[in-house]
């Protein structure tokens, strides 16, 4: 059995219809079902069984002989959260707890960090495991601070001997598109944002840069498939020896203009893209270039190549979005 945290959530989902695709079963799905979309992420799976997140731990437990890994992608994820308790139990008290329990049970653990880490990306996006590397790390909301805090106890214990998991691994997940992110509302993907304008032939609307050295449309992002972090995950479960804390991106930037016009030509039609002012909530914490180092995952041994921006897009308009159906 694999448990996967948040895995009726955006990547959860798809971790867990990677795992069924490879004839594993059954996969314990830690999550509340909380709204239809969240409930129609899992609705294809066939062999899920859902555990209420209040009772992973009493679950766990339970069968504690029978778990073969634990994937926690659960956590408060929008990086707007400004409620420091609440992240500070969904985001690190319950990442330690878990983290304990494979340690003593002898599981592997791999968990999502994020690219939030970075925060303005002025130290750059080196998945450096050097515990000052990390301390020195800046991350610009509540949502990257909790992931960096929990990225500097894991690695603190690896450095000090444990007690660890037999296999850890973090990743620092960036900027992921794909299908089943409808129930995420304002954190759902440019990708699936630009769709609807550009699907009826209207004009997208895309932040204007308030940064001199980026135009309107040219802010830079690392945007990345869901399946090829899904492919991550999956290769980390088939290489235990592999262990720290590693990126998941494409390792290449791209502009948000690039993306939207990727999303029309997807419909066949040319992209109509317009500006607004970035809204001032937002403004002063707005990463204008992310790109994932991917050497040392690559050094580790894992050379899949990542999907191309526009293919990937492509798909994900044609086979998903476009469907009468769009959930994977």
């Amino acid at each position: 059995m694999y448990v996967v945290t948040g895995g009726a959530g955006f990547i959860g989902s798809n971790i867990v219809e990677g795992l069924e695709a490879r004839g594993v079963a059954p996969v314990a799905v830690v999550d509340r079902l909380d709204d239809d979309a969240k409930r129609a992420n899992i609705a294809k799976r066939r062999s899920v069984q859902v555990v209420d997140p209040e009772q992973v731990l009493p679950f766990l437990e339970a069968n504690a002989g029978q778990v073969r890994a634990v994937i926690h992608m659960g956590a408060i994820s929008a990086t707007t959260e400004t409620r420091l308790v609440r992240i500070i139990k969904a985001n690190i008290i319950l990442s330690r707890r878990l983290w304990n329990w494979c340690a003593a049970q002898g599981v592997p653990l791999i968990y999502a960090s994020s690219a939030a880490t970075y925060g303005d990306g002025s130290r750059g996006f080196d998945d450096d495991n050097d515990l000052d590397a990390l301390k020195a790390l800046k991350p610009l909301n509540l949502y990257g601070w909790s992931k960096a805090q929990f990225d500097i106890w894991a690695a603190e214990r690896a450095a000090a001997g444990g007690p660890t998991p037999p296999q850890w691994a973090g990743l620092k997940f960036f900027n992921v598109y794909g299908p089943n992110e409808y129930h995420k509302g304002r954190m759902q993907s440019v990708v699936r944002q630009v769709y609807f304008q550009a699907a009826e032939g209207k004009t997208c609307t895309l932040f204007k840069s308030h940064h001199p050295d980026y135009p309107d449309g040219g802010q830079k992002r690392d945007f990345v498939w869901v399946g090829d972090c899904v492919a991550e995950v999956l290769w980390l479960l088939d290489n235990p020896t592999v262990s720290g804390i590693f990126n998941a991106g494409s390792g290449q930037a791209r502009s948000f203009r690039d993306l939207a016009s990727a999303v029309y030509r997807a419909l066949g039609r040319e992209p109509m893209i317009d500006y607004v002012p970035t809204p001032e909530d937002i403004r002063d914490k707005y990463q204008y270039f992310t790109e994932a180092r991917m050497d040392r995952i690559r050094a580790a041994g894992y050379i899949r190549p990542g999907t191309p921006l526009e293919a990937a897009i492509a798909r994900y308009v044609q086979d998903f979005l476009a469907a009468d159906d769009p959930y994977l």
